[in-house]
């Protein structure tokens, strides 16, 4: 299975801050999007970087005026991009491996989705359960 496949089923839709805008408009983001992640994006909406909630609770350890501070003092620079013909096994290892938990996908330089382990997970879910379901078919059918 691929990221693609993924892709198709959530859409497309990222939502994205500018560096310069300030952690206390991401974290008014996060929370009227319920997501736990939002791609920082240049001027011309390439991604540039990435900020969580664990990026911002980081920052907040370090100084009480982070929620004044811009986004890109506190986002990971160090961004790890997924393509859409991925594989849902290989970005599962490299999210798990690396520690993170949300994959910015991108496609000939264009921001083109993004996926959570937990989207990762629940495809693969999916899949075994599609499998078994197929398996169990073909037991009982050879059975009768």
């Amino acid at each position: 299975m691929k990221v693609s496949s993924i892709l198709a089923t959530k859409g497309t839709n990222v939502i994205t801050i500018r560096p310069e805008q300030t952690v206390k408009e991401a974290v008014a983001l996060l929370v009227e999007r319920n997501i736990g992640a939002l791609v920082v994006v240049n001027e011309a909406g390439q991604p540039v970087g990435i900020i969580s909630e664990r990026d911002i609770i980081r920052a907040a350890a370090r100084r009480e005026d982070v929620f004044s501070q811009p986004v890109g003092q506190v986002m990971t620079r160090e961004l790890v991009v997924g393509l859409p013909q991925d594989d849902l096994i290989s970005v599962a290892h490299t999210m798990t491996e690396k520690r993170f938990r949300h994959l910015p996908i991108v496609d000939q330089g264009k921001l083109v989705g993004i996926v959570s382990i937990g989207d990762v997970v629940k495809a693969q879910r999916d899949q075994y359960k599609g499998e078994i379901d197929t398996l169990t078919t073909q037991i009982m059918t050879d059975e009768a």
